[in-house]
């Protein structure tokens, strides 16, 4: 798995691609982490180029949200696939995160702290 990260209008964008299952998944912790320890307040976690999630990375989004939500913060998901979406469905934690359908409203999202 390959993690590109940017950065717009104050908004860390963290986009994984690839599979993030037990294997890869510490990447992407690794990648997220190192931004909530450094005080980033906006993060978004675009998931386009992830072709599949296992429970591992779910836990790994949830921590992180309850991460940014103790520092009075904001994670959004974008770009969700159909079949990261239908884990995260099937797993009832759509309704756990903030999810925006493409990078530029996820970042207009953040950035407005809403």
């Amino acid at each position: 798995m390959e993690i590109y990260q940017e950065r717009r209008d104050h908004v860390l964008i963290v986009a994984p691609v690839g599979r993030v299952d037990t294997t890869t998944a510490p990447h992407l912790e690794q990648a997220v982490g190192a931004a909530l320890d450094a005080g980033e307040r906006r993060i978004v976690v675009d998931l386009e180029g992830v072709s599949y999630i296992s429970s591992v990375g779910l836990r790994l989004l949830l921590v992180a949200a309850k991460r940014m939500r103790e520092r009075q913060g904001v994670l959004v998901l974008c770009t969700l696939g159909d079949a990261v979406r239908q884990v995260l469905d099937l797993a009832g934690f759509l309704p756990l995160f903030t999810i925006e359908q493409t990078r530029d409203l996820a970042v207009a999202r953040c950035a407005s702290g809403a």
